[in-house]
């Protein structure tokens, strides 16, 4: 989705999200920054709808 959004290339789109992950993952607080990997793949938990709180504020990078 970033590639056909931006037009960057695959491997270069693909680099640009695990960056702006891990600089997320840097910023936030440990219990949301944990469940980064399990948002961008789709399987983030539900610790009192604290997943779903985070996918609907990440949903844009996501493409839901």
């Amino acid at each position: 989705m970033v590639s056909e959004k931006t037009g960057l290339a695959p491997d270069v789109a693909q680099q640009a999200v695990q960056v702006v992950l891990g600089f997320l993952k840097d910023k936030l607080p440990g219990p949301i920054a944990s469940q980064i990997d399990a948002v961008a793949g789709g399987n983030a938990p539900d610790a009192g709808g604290l997943g779903d709180q985070v996918k609907k504020g990440l949903g844009g990078l996501f493409g839901q």
